[in-house]
Formats: structure tokens, sequence, C-alpha cells
């Protein structure tokens, strides 16, 4: 018992004395070998990876760290050493703030905000038309020194192969790299999709609508989600119930669905329509409820991204959330870490960040 009562005292002194170094901002490794009660030396092989050490004795150093708030002292320390200028490059029609591109600004409005917390300075460089000029990043990434680039959207392979030769740390946020040569970071499209779709499956839907549009890599992972829930549950994918509008535009997918009912009011007998965006399914609801359509006694609509219009649509859009917040501060997360490494020869990463279904007033089970 006296044991144990010195070994309290001791504990509750030391802990005081890391209290006033902490009240102080002066937590260092001292004082995390300190309140682990081992050595410094100990400490240090711990969390530097340098000797083998105990599990319990691992353990107790890094709960302290963590406790103390020396691990994330000292990450954000390696951050501010590493990383501290990200050259951001958008295409012109990216750039704008309206409500088409609103999935776009969740993303850099992320990705700005990661840079202000780790003090990191981001410069912008917007590309003409709607493609990114390999060219002129490469020359505005060497007049500012930066150490790593993001691009948002344009994956493009001759893009990315002329960026990879460059040799400074890239990232492709919302995109895809099928030759693994950059980092990539993006939704869980495939699987988002297919979630989505084996729910409206679940409901007794067989028919289902995809409407789409000739976009990038992650629109098609939309279309591939959608297959592979039909095919899942033993089902064909019917070409004539795939539809592409001109683009992602909520007049372009009005357009489209106007078209089709014009030619088939019966809307191909579907009972539900999977839109690859909810810019989409925005036009959607308005050409079917302008066509005396009622939603969702006639006919089921569910989107993709989660973007704010759509929650107050009439009724409100059912749709699959695309983690557009946080994609942002991943890519800033990939850069660091292949910065760190400092390994010519680290593979290529590919990330991609779950989406959820988000069930409103838009999705019921189709009519007898």
């Amino acid at each position: 018992m006296f044991g144990l009562r010195a070994k309290s005292k001791i504990h509750i002194q030391r802990s005081r004395r890391i209290k006033g170094s902490d009240v102080e901002g002066k937590i260092s490794l001292k004082n995390v070998a300190q309140d682990a009660g081992v050595s410094l030396s100990t400490a240090s092989h711990v969390l530097n990876g340098t000797a083998p050490i105990s599990v319990e004795v691992r353990n107790r150093v890094l709960s302290s760290a963590r406790r103390l708030g020396y691990l994330e002292k000292r990450k954000s320390r390696a951050t501010i050493a590493t990383l501290r200028t990200i050259l951001l490059a958008v295409t012109s029609d990216a750039a704008p703030h309206s409500d088409i591109n609103l999935v776009s600004w969740t993303m850099l409005s992320g990705l700005r905000q990661e840079c202000e917390r780790r003090s990191i300075r981001l410069v912008p460089f917007v590309s003409g038309g709607n493609r990114i000029d390999a060219a002129e990043v490469r020359r505005m990434a060497q007049s500012e020194n930066v150490d790593g680039i993001v691009i948002l959207n344009d994956d493009r392979p001759e893009l990315i192969r002329a960026l990879a030769a460059s040799r400074t740390p890239l990232v492709v946020l919302n995109g895809e790299d099928p030759s693994m040569l950059v980092d990539t970071v993006t939704g869980e499209n495939r699987f988002g999709a297919r979630q989505g779709i084996e729910h409206l499956l679940s409901l007794g839907h067989r028919r289902i609508l995809h409407l789409t549009w000739k976009g990038r890599t992650t629109i098609r992972r939309r279309y591939d989600g959608y297959a592979d829930a039909h095919l899942a549950a033993g089902l064909s994918v019917s070409p004539e119930l795939i539809v592409e509008a001109e683009g992602y535009e909520p007049h372009q997918g009005e357009q489209a669905m106007r078209g089709l009912i014009a030619g088939d009011p019966s809307l191909r007998g579907a009972t539900a329509i999977f839109c690859a965006a909810d810019n989409l399914a925005l036009g959607c609801l308005r050409a079917l409820s302008s066509s005396g359509f009622r939603i969702p006694e006639d006919i089921s609509i569910l989107g993709f991204d989660d973007i704010m219009p759509g929650e107050f649509t009439s009724p409100p859009l059912s749709t699959i959330q695309l983690p557009s917040d946080r994609l942002g501060g991943a890519a800033v997360g990939l850069l660091e870490q292949r910065l760190i490494a400092n390994d010519p020869l680290r593979p290529a990463h590919r990330l991609e960040l779950g989406c959820k279904l988000v069930l409103r007033g838009s999705i019921a089970p189709p009519r007898d």
C-alpha cells in the first residue's frame, strides 16, 4: 500500500510539473518521458522507431505524448517545415462562384481553410477554357517555388503525364489517374452510386433510368455503381434506360428530360431516375413537374452530390452525399505525406472518401 501511495504521489507531482509546462506552451520530449516514467532516450526511440521497445512501454509513451499534445505539436511542426506553398490549378469554368459550381466551390473552400489552419500559402492559377495548361502550371510552379500542386477536376492522361514529369508533388482533387503516376483524392463515387441504386431496388424498382452526361472519370464511376447494383441483383443494364444530357447544368438536365417525355411519355417504363449529379436532378424535377408527373407518387428521383438547393426542392431531393468539404484537406494531407516521406520510389496513393445515402422526400416504392 505504501508503495502504491508513493507512486501515486510521484505521478501527481510529475503531472503538476507537466501541467505547468503545458500552460507555458513548452511541452517537449523530456516532458513526455517524464510523464511516461521512462528515460529520454527510450521516449525518443518510441517516437522515432529507432529501437525495439516493449509494447507496454511503447503504449505508455504514446499515450503520454498524445495526452500532452506533443504528437499534434510535432505533426504541426513537420507540416510547416515541409509544406509551405501550394499551387492550386483550376479551369475558368470551375472558378466562378455560382449555383452550378457548388460542389467545386465547397472543395475549394475546404482546401483554403486547411491551408489557413496550417499557415500554408495557397497560390491560385486559373487556366482559360475547360482544360488546364500543363506548361503554364509548370512555369508558375517554378516561379512561385511551390512545394506541391493541386489540380481540381481535370484528370486528362496527357495533363497528368506532363505534370508528373516535373517531379513536383502533385495531387489530383476530384479526379482519378488509372496510370497511377500521381496521388489522387475523390469521393467513393462507384460504391456511393451502388448504395443508392440498391436502395431503389430494395423498394421494388426494377426499371431505373440513369440521367448522366459525358463527364470526367468520376462521373463514369457513378454509372459503374449503377451497373454494379443491377448485376448484383441479377438484373441486366438496359441501354435504353441511359439518357445523356449535353452537360451537367440544370437547364441541360431539364432539356434532356423534356426531349424524353416528348418522345415517350411513359419514360420507357421507368419508375425511378438516378441522376449523376444534383444539378441534373434539379432540371429533371422541373421537367417532370411541369409535365404533370407527381414525385415520388409517379416516379422517384435520386441525385448525387448533396448540394444545398436540393434541400429546398418540392419535394426535397434524396441524394448521395459527396464529402466535398473534406476532399481539399485530404489533398493537403497527401502532399504532406509525400514530402515527409521524401521517397522517389513511393507508389502513388489513391484516396477515396466514403459517400452516404441521404433520404428526403423524392423517393418512394413504385406504384403497383
